[in-house]
Parts: C-alpha cells; sequence; structure tokens
C-alpha cells in the first residue's frame, strides 16, 4: 500500500508519543534524603525538589537546619537530573529510578574536574541520621571549647561549638577566627554526636563520641579529602580572639589604597568621586565562599536601605582566576543572584598570600572574608576578620549591632 491514511498516520503518532511519555523521567515532588559517601562514612542532608510550570526543571533547596539555599535550576537531561551550584562549581548528577536519585556530585575548578562523590538520594525521608525522634540521647546543648587537628601537618585550630539540641535532634556550629562553619544539622544517637552540612561548596560531616570524663572526642570529614579529628570540652565561657583585632594596618599606614577592574574591565579606586566624604566599608571575599555569602546577604540590602545617607560598599573579590575572562562572569552571576548594587572588583586570585600582596598595607589577610570600615576622611577605622553569619544566632546579632552602632557614628562625625 503507497499511502498510509490520514487517521492511521495520527494514530501511529499518538502511539509513539505515549511510548516517549512513558519513558520520559520525572521527579516526584517534596523532601528527598540525600547523602554522600565518602570514607566509608555517609554525609546526609535534606533536599526539597519543587517542579518549575514549564515542567522541565525544578527548584531546589538543600535543607541544613533552618537555612534553605537555593541551588541553581535543575534540569533533565536523557534519564538524569543535574542540580548545578554554578557560583561554587558544584553539581549533582543523578539517574531517576522511581523514588531514589543515583548518581555523583561533581567538584570543578575553572571548568575541569577536581573530584566526585557518590551521591544517591531518596523521596519521601526527611531524617538526618536519626529515624526515631524519641530515641535515647545523651545531652550535649551548649558551647564546648573545641581544638580541630589538621593530621597531616599537625597544625591545630580553636574554635567554639555552640549546640542547641531538643532529644535526639541536633543543630549548631563552630565559630572559628576566621568564621563559622555555617548551619550544621543532625543528631546525638546515644552518646554519639553526628553533624552534618551540604551547601554546594562545603560538605561537612562531623562525628565524636562522649568520653568517659565528659569531653568530645572524633573526626571531621571536609569536601572531597579534607580531614581533622576534633576534641571539645564544655565550657559556658569559651571564647575566640578579638575580631577586630586580628588583622590591622602595617606601621606607617592609616588608608587604603588600590584600582581593581569591575566585571566591565574598568577600574575603580577609592580616590573615585563617588567615594569622597563618605564612609566606605570594603568586603574582602570571594564569589566561591560561603560565608562571604553569608555576609553580603547582610551587606547587599542593608546598602540599600543606607547608601543615600553617605555610605558606600566595595567589594574586592579574590576569585579562583585573576583573569578578568575567567572571573567576570562569576561576580555577573554573584551580583545577580544577591541583588547587590555596589561595585564588585577583581582583585586577585583566592589566596591569602596573593591577597595580602594585593593589599600590603595590611599585616596579613587571614580570612575570607574580612571587613575593612573606613571613615570621611578615609581612615581605618576598624578591620574585622571573618563574619559569624545567621546560623550562629546572636553572635550574628552581635555582629548587626556592632557594625551599626559604628556606621551611625562615623556618618555622624
Amino acid at each position: 500500500m503507497k499511502y498510509l491514511s490520514l487517521s492511521f498516520v495520527a494514530f501511529l503518532g499518538l502511539v509513539f508519543l505515549g511510548c516517549d511519555s512513558a519513558h520520559s523521567p520525572t521527579v516526584r515532588a517534596g523532601e528527598w534524603r540525600a547523602t554522600l559517601a565518602r570514607d566509608g562514612h555517609m554525609l546526609p542532608f535534606l533536599l526539597d525538589i519543587q517542579p518549575n510550570p514549564d515542567g522541565k526543571t525544578y527548584r531546589v533547596h538543600a535543607l541544613n537546619g533552618s537555612e534553605r539555599i537555593q541551588m541553581d535550576t535543575a534540569y533533565l537531561e536523557n534519564d538524569s537530573l543535574h542540580i548545578p551550584m554554578q557560583l561554587f562549581e558544584s553539581d549533582l548528577v543523578a539517574k531517576i529510578e522511581g523514588d531514589q536519585l543515583l548518581g555523583v556530585w561533581k567538584r570543578t575548578r575553572l571548568g575541569k574536574l577536581i573530584g566526585t562523590l557518590p551521591f544517591e538520594a531518596r523521596h519521601g525521608q526527611n531524617y538526618l541520621f536519626v529515624e526515631d525522634t524519641t530515641a535515647t540521647a545523651q545531652p550535649v546543648a551548649g558551647k564546648w571549647a573545641t581544638v580541630f587537628r589538621d593530621e597531616a601537618t599537625q597544625d591545630s585550630t580553636l574554635a567554639v561549638g555552640i549546640f542547641e539540641q531538643q532529644g535526639p535532634s541536633l543543630k549548631g556550629t563552630f565559630l572559628t577566627p576566621t568564621g563559622d562553619y555555617r548551619y550544621l544539622a543532625g543528631n546525638v544517637k546515644g552518646d554519639s554526636v553526628l553533624l552534618s552540612c551540604f551547601d554546594g561548596s562545603h560538605i561537612f560531616l562531623f562525628k565524636a563520641a562522649l568520653q568517659p570524663d565528659g569531653t568530645l572526642k572524633g573526626g571531621f570529614w571536609a569536601g572531597i579529602s579534607g580531614y581533622e579529628s576534633w576534641t571539645a570540652r564544655p565550657d559556658p565561657a569559651a571564647e575566640l580572639p578579638d575580631a577586630n583585632a586580628l588583622t590591622y594596618l602595617k606601621p606607617g599606614y592609616e588608608t587604603m589604597s588600590f584600582s581593581f577592574p569591575n566585571a566591565e574591565g574598568q577600574p575603580v579606586s577609592l580616590r573615585d568621586a563617588r567615594f569622597q566624604n563618605k564612609v566606605v566599608v570594603l568586603q574582602i571575599m570571594g564569589s566561591w565562599c560561603p560565608n562571604c555569602m553569608d555576609e553580603t546577604n547582610f551587606l547587599a540590602p542593608w546598602y540599600l536601605q543606607n547608601r543615600d545617607r553617605g555610605v558606600e560598599i566595595v567589594g574586592l573579590a579574590f576569585e579562583r582566576s585573576d583573569k578578568l575572562e575567567d572571573s567576570a562572569p562569576k561576580l555577573r552571576r554573584m551580583t545577580e543572584r544577591f541583588g547587590i548594587e555596589y561595585p564588585v572588583l577583581l582583585a586577585g586570585l583566592s589566596d591569602k598570600q596573593a591577597a595580602a600582596a594585593s593589599l600590603p598595607m595590611l599585616n596579613h589577610v587571614m580570612s575570607f572574608p574580612t571587613t575593612i570600615i573606613l571613615d570621611k576622611r578615609g581612615k581605618v577605622r576598624r578591620i574585622h576578620t571573618g563574619f559569624s553569619g545567621p546560623g550562629t544566632g546572636h553572635y550574628y546579632d552581635d555582629f548587626v549591632e556592632e557594625f551599626n552602632r559604628l556606621i551611625d557614628k562615623l556618618v555622624s562625625e
């Protein structure tokens, strides 16, 4: 038969369309319990996945305690779901198998793959380490004087653990001289403390056991290969060194001086007219840095509310590449994501020694972020190392109050 009837052709079209639809993967909406596997340990976190109206893409949030951090738009490709976080050069890629996702977490740098970890997730599960909310748990709430030790170098870092507990549920963070470990969530299981975090950049797993003397002793797994041991003892008076005294101007300096390009390649300097006779906040940061993200989440809306008072902010971004063609797209992406309306400049490489070389008036650059506040005459009035984000509770509130009090003072001078 030379020609098929139109009705038969239409019938075949419906059959093939039906076959395609039957094999098109879909992702169920709702919460998924995800895990990353590393060195025999499972690092759990939660994802909330919701379809977009187009039916082809998804809105995805990683859930860390009370934090909902938005990933980039997720999409389907063949039989897999891709969940990117371009700002942190991070992707979750997983094959869809009903109520299960099976795949990998990929970490890249400047377009090159630097490592992967096995990833899986199950729909409808919303617990981390302990599913039974009535399980027996030792009390660990409060402040803990903590020491992290790099087993390879034997270098140690002092920290303060702050934990809140409700039955076996646990949340909190660790404060360090260079910033906090952001939102950690997990459980106390018997005499074991279990905490984790996934924000697209950081993957953290903390495990420790209560010792007979009341201390904690355990391990800390970070990223693809990082590992440190840690010990902690309960101490309500535990404190860190003064964050306003760790970074300072070298003798003979009173102000800051620089000229760096913005994403369009235009040089910006504190000598520019827009900064004259104004209070200026310098934010040493990087688009790759989640602690800087926390600070930007504070500074971006704060600037919109206060710029008419004679205040300016400049972001000094130290990136994975000091080439503008590599880093300009990241600066634009960050500016758009956080609604930044102050200039963000490419200041150099994301290396503390390189940053110190770019800003030779500082004794060092100890932390990303570091915040420098200048008065209307251009003199440095405060340098704050690190940032205690909203995951630290009242430490964040104290920073905001102190920051506003100083700005008010400098504006009125």
